[in-house]
């Protein structure tokens, strides 16, 4: 179920509030080799079934920036903002890829919001903790940190 903060101060208080997990998301082939063509990363361990089926992987992998770029996407099933003016992404703070992802493979994000301060024009700085998680396994493929700026409706 999608947490909807309907104000600021709602989101300020939101402190250590567990958001649960979002839906499955299946990862595919054409998405790895359509983000490996924006990035200009074309590295074999990603676009190159062939030589990856051979290797100790035994398939091609995602990129970790392609399943940390996901969170927007996964995130928007965990929490929404009604009567906020926008909502920013301000940065990481930590970002790591304990496993990876194959084609095929169905990833979700489980978050909570692990600080939340007062910023600057009456908005709501927050530290929202992710992990996506794949389906089947017990090691994340990513955790990461991520700092997002609420603010207030302009008048």
């Amino acid at each position: 179920m999608t947490h909807v903060f309907r104000s600021v101060a709602e989101f300020r208080d939101a402190a250590g509030l567990d958001l649960g997990a979002g839906d499955w998301f299946t990862i595919t082939q054409d998405r790895i080799d359509a983000f490996a063509d924006v990035t200009e990363d074309w590295q074999w361990i990603h676009v190159d079934p062939d030589r990856a089926a051979a290797s100790d992987m035994g398939t091609t992998v995602a990129h970790g920036y392609l399943t940390l770029s996901l969170i927007p996407r996964l995130s928007s099933g965990l929490f929404t903002f009604e009567g906020v003016g926008r909502a920013i992404n301000y940065g990481l703070d930590k970002v790591r890829f304990p496993s990876y992802v194959r084609p095929g493979d169905r990833v979700r994000a489980r978050g909570r919001v692990a600080w939340t301060r007062d910023a600057s024009a009456g908005g709501v700085l927050a530290s929202v903790h992710y992990a996506i998680e794949v389906e089947g396994r017990d090691t994340p493929a990513c955790v990461a940190e991520a700092l997002m700026v609420a603010f207030p409706p302009e008048d």
